[in-house]
């Protein structure tokens, strides 16, 4: 994997990251990984990616509604 992979893949956990509340990190920081680690299983890694994206997208749309 070169570094733009990585770096889409490491997108959920980096959303994550903007949310008020630390619960959303772990999952999505696991799904991140599982991307990367399924990198060789294109279709794998994409259910892994979208996976971490719907729990961080969640998790910044509650920091935006409740601020």
């Amino acid at each position: 994997m070169n570094a733009l992979q990585i770096a889409i893949a490491a997108m959920p956990f980096l959303v994550a990251l903007m949310s008020r509340t630390g619960k959303a990190i772990a999952p999505c920081l696991l799904a991140s990984l599982f991307t990367v680690l399924l990198g060789g299983e294109p279709h794998r890694a994409v259910v892994a990616w979208c996976v971490g994206m719907l729990i961080a997208a969640v998790a910044l749309r509650e920091r935006l509604r409740a601020g």
